[in-house]
């Protein structure tokens, strides 16, 4: 066992990917398992204490993730190196620590975050591929990306996003936020939705989405998001919730970077077609 009683505890900051399809999401919920809970059960294997995993927020039952950021404080003499390499080694092959390092003890992988950009995938096809099944949402009606790219643009600022957010069942201080950018891109039968931010509310970027497929569909003009931000009303069936299977938690920006990738990012809202 690598860790004994008078180990300080030092804190660790971890990148986490891992494919959502098996999971009642990344937090911890009674009778569910979720991602938080096995990379956890992972860890005390480990150092063999009890350990508390911080992720930088939380993602939904099938959700996917590239870049989920966490942090945990560990009384251990592992290196940062020794302990993603051993946490590879105990975790599913759905779960991968991509990076592990030492943090000052003050960082907080919620708290210190600066931004955070989501990608959404949608295969735009009569039938979707079987390897596309779990990481795209499948939309077989024809959707025209021009007038989602315009209707992007309008999320784009400060605004109230009370008309994109479910009902967390928390109680939330604020239902306004940033988007720094929000981008669609069509290369042929795909379509990626990209939108960064300082942060989202519970279920904000599948009911954007949601929306922009009615908008590629005719069935909301573009102009509507203005209409509905405005209203500052409490999201109705107007705003449906885009499947989870297609949503990734892409990354999340820290320090000084951060803070210049965010006035870099609030000048583009646009997207091209491939």
């Amino acid at each position: 066992m690598s860790t004994t009683s008078d180990l300080s505890a030092r804190r660790f900051k971890l990148t986490v990917a891992y494919d959502g399809t098996a999971y009642a999401g990344w937090q911890v919920q009674p009778r569910h398992i979720s991602v938080q809970q096995v990379i956890e059960e992972a860890l005390q294997g480990i150092v063999g204490h009890t350990v508390k995993l911080h992720g930088s927020g939380r993602t939904d039952q099938g959700v996917h993730a590239r870049g989920q950021v966490a942090h945990v404080d560990l009384a251990c003499r592992l290196n940062a190196e020794s302990v993603c390499r051993a946490l590879n080694g105990r975790l599913p092959k759905d779960i991968r620590i991509l990076k592990a390092s030492l943090a000052k003890p003050d960082f907080h992988a919620r708290r210190s975050a600066e931004g955070k950009e989501y990608r959404y995938f949608v295969w735009n096809d009569a039938m979707v591929l079987p390897d596309k099944r779990l990481y795209t949402a499948h939309v077989y009606r024809p959707l025209d990306a021009a007038p989602m790219r315009k209707a992007a643009a309008f999320f784009v600022g400060r605004h109230d996003f009370a008309s994109f957010t479910a009902n967390p069942q928390r109680e939330v201080e604020s239902t306004v936020r940033s988007i720094y950018a929000f981008t669609v891109s069509k290369r042929g039968k795909e379509i990626v939705f990209r939108v960064s931010g300082e942060g989202f509310l519970y279920k904000q970027v599948r009911s954007m989405v949601g929306f922009l497929l009615r908008v590629g569909e005719g069935a909301e003009k573009p102009e509507a998001v203005r209409e509905l931000l405005a209203s500052c009303a409490p999201r109705k069936a107007r705003v449906p919730s885009a499947p989870a299977q297609g949503l990734f938690l892409w990354r999340v920006w820290y320090g000084k970077k951060g803070a210049v990738r965010k006035e870099k990012l609030g000048v583009g809202v646009g997207g091209k077609e491939g």
